[in-house]
């Protein structure tokens, strides 16, 4: 087992399976199926992305460097937690950008009932480190203890 620390975004404490993305999320395609046509699994549809595309997100631990995309990626996080679509956490290897971060905050306060813990700020290690498959835990102090199993 190997830990990281991060900052704190969203606060929670978690344990979910990752899976990993080497390059950045498109929020929107990535959970555009989801929103639109009921897809309770959060199967990503960003074509862009090899690494997720096809592969489910929602209560998964989602280790990305950062998210790329449009301006709605904050409501798209937001409206993926209040569809209980969302990942069980996001952990980014780089700092959050505003829109993410936005959405996160808001869904963690205006829906307290959903969790979805987000962790920034991880460093590349992590990235380098996490594999599809790992167990990764969230401690309340922003700890991520990632286990090969």
């Amino acid at each position: 087992m190997k830990e990281f620390k991060g900052r704190i975004v969203a606060p929670g404490t978690v344990t979910a399976k990752a899976v990993v993305s080497r390059g950045g999320l498109n929020t929107l395609a990535s959970f555009q199926g989801a929103l639109q046509f009921g897809d309770k699994t959060a199967t990503c549809g960003d074509q862009n992305n090899p690494d997720l595309y096809n592969k489910p997100m929602a209560g998964m631990a989602l280790c990305l460097p950062q998210t790329i995309g449009s301006t709605t990626g904050g409501l798209v996080l937001y409206a993926a937690c209040a569809m209980e679509r969302q990942p069980a956490c996001m952990l980014f290897s780089k700092p959050i950008d505003s829109l993410a971060a936005a959405g996160s905050i808001l869904a963690s306060v205006w829906l307290p009932e959903v969790k979805m813990p987000v962790i920034d700020s991880l460093g590349d290690e992590f990235l380098e480190y996490v594999k599809d498959g790992m167990t990764v835990t969230i401690q309340e102090d922003g700890t991520v203890c990632v286990d090969a199993d």
